[in-house]
């Protein structure tokens, strides 16, 4: 691992230092699939398909079929579903917590105002499968969403070269009762989702991970349809001391390279324990603080995706983090366990964006409509403030019909 220094612009360049940043001909090749897929629907989503995942077949082949669900099944042992049916189950309890009550205001001069809570109608869900079935976004994602009251969840994910889809993937989206699934990945998948072509529906949101081509059709179609957020490469960041048990160390930030371009930084205030890790794992960069005060400070600078704190006295540390997707404490709650069951969802965001972005929720997945209702007499009582501000706004005829009801 390298050694990362405080001075100078070494943790506000993190992130350019590690990432391979978006160049601007994936951004024209990405806008060139969409506007072909914009115009060419079915067609375009075929050719991509064929292009980019020598998978050959025709437009009614696109969705996954019923007798392709159930012969998934037959490679997926018994115990195995009844593993997955516990994830589930701590997925959603986490997420049944969330849910909220629409506000309500009411008092005796007439006045109602109410906030509805509605359900997003349909919702797309790309789950990558390229390097590898990332099986547990499909629960990750389907879940909150389907606890939020989304009617229609679309699934998209890529086919192997003889036009298959992972049969975990399968199964578990036929588990949580996932309406539609496609084989169809990349940004035509994306692209696809947003405007909708033949065989595969309009969705209002799209959630999920993927690759650079995934995120940037995301980027350039939000508007068209909402999306959860521009994820790039997963992260992890260790604060650890003297305490901290150094193989637990080595082991979390080896299981964070497993991920294709994964980023991991131990930021650590004893020197023993930089020279313990430091020769044992090949990438990522080591921050040595002065106290743990200075290590949370640049914690909270980094602002990473997930964040261990493996000290003595994990919890008084953690308040002090402003900025981090999901905070694992203790020498127990290795990021593994995130990602796999815990219950809060993975889908997190990154490259500092923690800062200002929140991991996926049920709150993604709901949209608010204003409920106004004024009698007579409380209009009445605020009818000058709003006539005298319509009229400095120029708005005369605002104006005009708050009074038209008096005359």
């Amino acid at each position: 691992m390298k050694i990362l220094k405080q001075s100078g612009k070494g943790i506000e360049n993190l992130y350019n230092r590690h990432l391979n940043v978006c160049k601007r001909h994936i951004e024209e090749k990405v806008r060139r699939i969409i506007d072909d897929v914009k115009e060419h629907g079915d067609a375009a989503v075929i050719k991509y398909t064929r292009r980019f995942d020598k998978a050959k077949f025709q437009a009614n082949d696109l969705k996954v079929a019923e007798n392709e669900i159930s012969a998934a099944y037959q490679n997926i042992t018994s115990d195995f579903i009844a593993e997955l049916k516990d994830i589930i189950s701590n997925v959603t309890m986490f997420h049944k917590k969330q849910v909220q009550k629409p506000c309500r205001v009411r008092n005796g001069a007439g006045v109602i105002l109410k906030e509805n809570k509605i359900p997003l109608e349909t919702v797309g869900i790309y789950v990558p499968a390229g390097t590898a079935p990332l099986v547990s976004s499909v629960y990750m994602t389907a879940v909150p969403a389907k606890v939020a009251g989304v009617k229609r969840l679309v699934l998209v994910t890529p086919p192997d070269k003889n036009g298959h889809i992972n049969p975990y993937i399968l199964a578990v989206a036929n588990l949580l009762k996932v309406n539609e699934i496609y084989k169809v990945g990349g940004a035509q998948a994306i692209a696809a989702l947003a405007f909708g072509t033949k065989s595969i529906p309009k969705v209002d949101k799209i959630i999920g991970p993927g690759n650079m081509y995934v995120t940037e059709a995301k980027r350039q179609l939000y508007g068209y349809v909402d999306i959860d957020m521009l994820a790039g490469p997963s992260e992890l960041v260790v604060i650890a001391n003297r305490s901290s048990n150094p193989e637990f160390v080595i082991a979390d930030l080896e299981g964070q390279m497993e991920h294709l371009g994964g980023l991991a930084v131990l930021i650590t205030t004893s020197k023993q324990l930089i020279k313990h890790v430091r020769h044992r794992i090949q990438n990522g960069y080591i921050i040595y603080a002065k106290n743990m005060d200075e290590a949370v400070d640049i914690a909270n600078k980094i602002a990473p995706e997930h964040l261990e704190i493996l000290t003595n006295n994990p919890m008084s540390t953690a308040n002090k983090i402003k900025h981090a997707g999901a905070i694992f404490l203790g020498q127990y709650s290795p990021t593994a366990l995130g990602d796999y069951g815990a219950g809060p969802s993975h889908v997190l965001p990154t490259m500092g964006t923690a800062r200002f972005f929140s991991g996926l929720s049920v709150s993604h997945f709901v949209k608010t409509s204003h409920v106004i209702s004024y009698s007579k007499r409380a209009l009445e009582k605020i009818r000058k403030p709003i006539e005298s501000v319509a009229r400095i706004e120029g708005m005369t005829k605002h104006a005009a019909s708050v009074k038209a009801r008096f005359d």
